[in-house]
């Protein structure tokens, strides 16, 4: 990457973020799109965590910080962002998440530049005196707050940030052309490709109540549809600032409790191209979402990724998932904690064609393309770097 040009006509934006590759997730992908979008118009600069350099290919300029322990990187993300800054000059400094909102607005403040960022749900209601301290009131000083849904706008604004500030955007996704190979993936899960898989995909966190849906739901499932098999893919968010190990084995134990061993299979990580097998093998991706205080799930972007594939979502009406899903287009919401409505869902799902949903769900996922994405987040910069000279 070539030092930064101060002397270039093109806005300049500098994004801080802990979340990038090579780290693996949806946070991690959704900032590498901000960063090529954003490029797409403006010159732009990157703090991130260590690794992300070979990633950020479009950034004119990119700096380090180590990933963990989480204080080593608040504070080293701090003074990197301010000495970036005071380098690159940009017209507008964005935070990824709530966790670097500070770093931006100090560095903004201290070049005169505009300061955004972008919440996702738990910035905004993250239980912890420190964070509620120091993080919220950066978050609230920001010209711009973009949020991932419309939920997650109005927890913005009990969080006492200017509703005037905030702006929705919903993050995008890649429309995949041509199919999988289906059974590969069978072959891989070590299922028999006779069975039915509900599948479940994303990080391991309580919040998604997957052992409660294999405790409660899932027998009744089963009960009626015994070749139905609940297929688990993600991991634990071993760098998350809130991680509690050990939601793996909750998974497995409800199971094996349940009598249920020979009908769950947990995969941890894989690679996109087995993810895009996986999308393709199963009949309904299932969201059980849990309403616990103090998280909340901002988005949902997985059941978007699964529309896109042509694969319908069944999920609990909570959080911002309400945004990223259409019921009877792109899947279903249960009213929350209904486990008998949740498991008449899907039986009745499985009696319907799966081609009906396939172009649906596709035409739905089309609304959250990238490249729509980008020209919502340009336009957004632009009104925030405008706002800014206008001072």
């Amino acid at each position: 990457m070539a030092p930064a040009d101060v002397s270039t006509a093109r806005g300049r934006i500098l994004l801080v973020t802990r979340n990038f590759p090579p780290q693996v997730g949806g946070m991690e992908r959704l900032m590498h799109h901000v960063l090529e979008e954003l490029a797409r118009e403006f010159d732009v600069a990157l703090v991130g965590p260590q690794g992300s350099e070979r990633y950020a290919t479009s950034a004119r300029e990119a700096s380090l910080c180590a990933l963990s322990p989480v204080a080593r990187f608040l504070w080293e993300c701090q003074l990197t962002s301010m000495r970036l800054a005071r380098r690159f000059r940009p017209d507008l400094i964005i935070a990824g998440s709530g966790a670097t909102a500070p770093a931006a607005a100090i560095a903004a403040y201290s070049v005169g530049a505009a300061a955004a960022c972008y919440v996702h749900g738990l910035d905004l209601v993250a239980p912890s005196a420190v964070y509620r301290a120091i993080f919220l009131p950066a978050i609230r000083r920001c010209a711009r707050v973009i949020v991932n849904s419309r939920h997650t706008g109005a927890l913005a604004e009990r969080a006492r940030v200017a509703p005037d500030r905030i702006r929705v955007l919903n993050p995008g996704v890649d429309l995949p052309q041509g199919r999988a190979d289906v059974a590969d993936f069978f072959k891989f899960a070590g299922v028999a490709p006779r069975r039915t898989i509900l599948l479940s995909v994303g990080r391991l966190v309580p919040r998604k109540g997957l052992p409660e849906f294999v405790e409660r739901i899932l027998p009744r499932v089963v009960a009626a549809r015994p070749d139905c098999v609940l297929v688990v893919i993600g991991g634990e968010p071993k760098h998350a600032l809130r991680h509690r190990a050990g939601e793996r084995g909750r998974i497995e134990r409800a199971a094996a409790v349940n009598g249920l061993t020979d009908h769950v299979r947990v995969l941890g990580s894989v690679d996109d191209a087995r993810l895009h097998q996986a999308y393709a093998a199963a009949r309904l991706l299932v969201f059980p979402l849990r309403d616990i205080p103090g998280d909340v799930e901002g988005f949902g972007m997985v059941a978007v990724e699964a529309a896109a594939h042509g694969l319908p979502t069944a999920a609990f009406a909570l959080g911002g998932v309400c945004d990223a899903i259409r019921p009877g287009v792109s899947g279903y919401l249960v009213t929350p904690g209904d486990d008998d409505e949740f498991a008449r869902t899907i039986l009745n799902h499985l009696q319907e064609n799966p081609s009906d949903w396939y172009a649906r769900c596709r035409e739905f996922a089309a609304s959250f393309a990238w490249l729509r994405f980008g020209e919502r987040l340009r336009e957004i910069c632009r009104e925030a770097i405008a706002s800014r000279r206008n001072r």
